[in-house]
């Protein structure tokens, strides 16, 4: 785990060789870890209030965050100086991402939009839904398009160059805080205040998996640079780190995998296990070698 912030974890994400997480808190900071150390490296302080994201550019060199301030700001890595504050907002930043390019900064707002901007701090595009809340926006790899998470508990997939949606991905029971592409684009990863965090195929927008063992709500969930892995942040104060394959793998290659575990006990699955398999919540251990206790 990674502690060191003095209030909620609101936000986290890898950077791209995954050697560092970048956190955002209502401490008003943003924070770089080591991810192999899960030691602090750096504190971002300026922001006037809560800052609920934090991402950084392609390359690594940049950090932009978003805050309760109606700021987004750009930082950078390596110094945790200071670059730029891009236009104040009339309305709380809840989100803010680089373009897979870095010339691009999306933001998400409580307003109910979701602006495009490029370098030279012009407008490109807006992204509305009508009495609804943006919580987050995340490109796509190749940048043609946005996925955006909404207040009314769906994420939803939008094309840059029209402005149109293309897509709503459905199966949360509360807000949706937080959406996220992995590397090639074929699947999303949302969060929300429902407690869990959701795989999507983006080509489908069917839901895969469902994340369970966070004791409260899921603020932010991010793949991992190489696909294989998730961080996702909690108002419990912890953060935590998911193996994909294993939250995607069928139900019929899950118990396989775990009755081929060698030594006594581990057949059995724990609730974080049944949940990921499918099973409804109250649904007791299982030994999968042995069947229902």
């Amino acid at each position: 785990m990674l502690r060191g912030h003095e209030g909620t974890v609101l936000c986290a994400a890898f950077s791209p060789d995954g050697s560092r997480i970048v956190t955002a808190s209502e401490d008003k900071t943003a924070r770089i870890w080591g991810t192999a150390t899960a030691k602090e490296i750096a504190v971002l302080r300026g922001h006037e209030n809560a800052v609920w994201s934090a991402a950084f550019s392609p390359d690594g060199s940049r950090i932009v965050t978003g805050s309760d301030d109606n700021t987004a700001r750009i930082w950078d890595a390596v110094t945790a100086k200071e670059i730029m504050v891009l236009p104040r907002l009339g309305n709380r930043v809840q989100s803010a991402a680089f373009s897979p390019d870095g010339r691009y900064i999306a933001m998400a707002s409580l307003d109910g939009t979701a602006r495009i901007w490029d370098a030279a701090e012009k407008e490109i595009a807006v992204l509305s839904v009508f009495d609804n809340v943006m919580q987050s926006v995340a490109f796509t790899p190749d940048g043609s398009c946005i996925v955006t998470a909404l207040s009314d508990g769906t994420a939803r997939i939008w094309d840059i160059a029209t402005s149109r949606e293309i897509a709503v991905l459905l199966g949360h029971s509360y807000h949706v805080q937080s959406a996220a592409f992995s590397a090639d684009g074929s699947r999303i990863v949302t969060a929300s205040w429902d407690k869990t965090a959701r795989i999507w195929d983006t080509a489908t927008a069917k839901e895969i998996a469902v994340l369970r063992g966070h004791e409260s709500s899921v603020q932010s969930a991010a793949f991992s640079p190489d696909g294989s892995r998730i961080v996702t942040a909690s108002n419990d104060k912890t953060v935590r780190i998911w193996d994909v394959r294993f939250a995607t793998m069928p139900t019929e290659d899950l118990i396989t995998e775990v009755c081929r575990r060698p030594l006594r006990g581990l057949t059995k699955l724990t609730r974080d296990e049944t949940g990921l398999a499918g099973y409804p919540d109250e649904m007791p251990e299982i030994d999968a070698c042995a069947g229902v206790e």
